[in-house]
């Protein structure tokens, strides 16, 4: 997608979005990658959105949702990876310490609210707020410190709606807790977890694709995912859809 014109990428996305609406700033959102090495390949895990959804409906995509500021104030274990908290507090003209955190624990919960999976470690868990009652009562403590920051989007204007999304990653030994029956949202189905070469296949987003593809050369580099990566930025600049590196 990169240096593609804005005419061009809206007709690459008329499938994946709803185009049209007024003039609105992106919200934040949180994707989370859960990678699982198996016979020296790379598994990714992707959930088909239900049709009903105005928002990439019936597409593959990863678990994910809008940020909830909220979240920052949830209690974790430990905390991000110092190079991975600069990279997210320097990600945007609004970053903070507290908005990185946010981010970083909306894909967590957003994670267990769609798939059923719980990241963390086994123990004592407390806390008020509704949304996390499945870490309370699954003897979950959320952890930040496995996360690493993939990839970041903004969606181009035009569309209904429009979001600033944070690609996360995890391995799928992070998962403290899996649910046999899936996330309390039901907002995924038909959970599958597919090698990257196949997932670029499915029906997914063009922006999923790019990032998948993105994530296939960094695993190349370097299949520890250590901290601290180059992280690219997908945006919309002077009509031309352009790659940066954070």
């Amino acid at each position: 997608m990169e240096g593609m014109t804005k005419a061009q990428v809206d007709k690459a996305e008329s499938r994946d979005f709803a185009l049209g609406g007024k003039p609105m700033r992106p919200r934040d959102a949180a994707t989370l990658i859960l990678l699982d090495r198996q016979a020296g390949d790379f598994q990714v895990l992707m959930g088909r959105r239900h049709a009903r959804h105005a928002f990439m409906p019936g597409k593959f995509v990863f678990p994910g949702g809008r940020t909830d500021p909220a979240d920052s104030r949830i209690p974790v274990v430990e905390n991000l990876h110092p190079a991975e908290e600069a990279k997210l507090v320097g990600s945007g003209a609004r970053a903070s310490r507290t908005r990185a955190r946010a981010i970083a624990l909306s894909a967590i919960r957003e994670t267990y609210e769609e798939a059923g999976l719980l990241i963390g470690h086994k123990g004592s868990f407390s806390t008020g707020r509704t949304d996390w009652q499945g870490f309370v009562e699954h003897g979950v403590h959320p952890s930040l410190e496995a996360l690493r920051f993939i990839a970041r989007a903004i969606t181009p204007p035009g569309r209904v709606r429009r979001f600033d999304t944070r690609f996360l990653a995890a391995w799928r030994s992070d998962v403290a807790v899996s649910l046999e029956g899936g996330g309390p949202t039901n907002e995924l189905e038909e959970l599958v977890w597919l090698p990257i070469g196949e997932a670029k296949q499915a029906d997914i987003p063009a922006i999923t694709r790019t990032v998948l593809e993105e994530l296939e050369r960094r695993l190349e580099r370097d299949p520890q995912l250590r901290p601290g990566g180059e992280v690219p930025f997908y945006r919309m600049l002077r009509n031309r859809f352009v790659r940066e590196f954070l």
